[in-house]
């Protein structure tokens, strides 16, 4: 037994010696982490920082695509699967989908987080320690719910700091250049194809427990596919915006916290409720999944600052 599978056992131990006390809170941090804090990117670039807004929504975007590369090129088991004596906490297994290294939710967890650090490092400190700390924990509790191995943790929270200070550096080098970000706005959607064709033509373990496939290739590429489609929906998204909408954030306005907090429940009803309902039913997980991330990441660079445009009143010179 190795020593990762023995740690989350210990873990366990402590679960049931404490009677699942941490249980819920450990897994509340988690579902934050992927349910709430991807929308964050947006918010920022409606009605806080334009430039930043660009920097979250990146980092995030380039985060989703490569843990589910990395996913999908180890195809690593989940720790249940490798040992039958670990029992994750309560309703965590169901959550817990496709393979297990690294791990997506301390992935999105230190993209998103770990950009407001480098965002506030200097001028909220406190809000800089406190993003610092949820990103620990996050980590932490997808051992303590024996989800996840400590690697899985450990790589996705590496993966993701390497993610944000590359994508800090190639936005120093790339500001003014509009025809230099062009040309990545174009790479970016050249690797999106070069994933899609990677994703479903590479052999995929396929292993039987009692005439029982212990996992799917094809249900755990719908996350990579969603990636996917909100990674080209970002490079489509930033082009139009640069070139036609070149939005600006109406500063001071009454009216724009209202429609930022709008904006970003139209974008979870969306992800949560009417894509599966339409588009996902319609064309299939796969490109469906593809479809659905694509159109609410162009809603969000695309219509929704057309939209603020046109309610937000204009702050009257004095």
């Amino acid at each position: 037994m190795g020593i990762d599978i023995q740690y989350l056992l210990w873990l366990q131990e402590l679960r049931n010696a404490t009677g699942g006390i941490f249980d819920e809170f450990f897994n509340a941090l988690s579902k934050f982490a992927v349910d709430i804090m991807p929308f964050l990117p947006f918010v920022i670039f409606w009605g806080v920082d334009k430039k930043w807004g660009y920097r979250f929504i990146n980092t995030w975007g380039i985060g989703e695509l490569l843990n589910g590369l990395i996913k999908l090129t180890v195809c690593a088991y989940r720790p249940w699967i490798r040992s039958d004596l670990v029992e994750p906490a309560g309703d965590s297994k169901t959550a817990a989908t496709g393979y297990s290294f690294p791990s997506g939710h301390t992935t999105v967890a230190t993209v998103t987080y770990g950009t407001v650090v480098a965002w506030q490092k200097d001028k909220r400190r406190w809000l800089a320690v406190i993003c610092a700390v949820l990103i620990v924990l996050t980590g932490f509790s997808r051992n303590y719910l024996g989800v996840h191995t400590p690697q899985d943790v450990i790589v996705g929270f590496s993966v993701s700091v390497v993610n944000i200070l590359i994508v800090g550096l190639v936005q120093k080098k790339v500001q003014g250049n509009e025809k230099l970000i062009d040309i990545l706005t174009f790479v970016g959607l050249g690797v999106v194809v070069a994933a899609i064709l990677y994703i479903t033509l590479k052999p995929y373990p396929m292993d039987y427990v009692d005439g029982e496939l212990l996992v799917d290739p094809q249900k755990m590429m719908n996350d990579s596919f969603k990636a996917c489609g909100a990674f080209t929906g970002i490079m489509i998204g930033s082009y139009i915006d640069r070139h036609y909408i070149r939005y600006e954030i109406p500063v001071g306005t009454s009216e724009l916290p209202i429609l930022t907090c709008v904006g970003a429940g139209i974008m979870l009803g969306w992800k949560e409720l009417f894509a599966p309902a339409t588009i996902i039913a319609a064309f299939g997980d796969h490109w469906g999944n593809f479809i659905a991330r694509l159109l609410m990441v162009l809603f969000a660079l695309c219509i929704w600052p057309l939209v603020i445009r046109k309610m937000v009143k204009p702050i009257k010179a004095k």
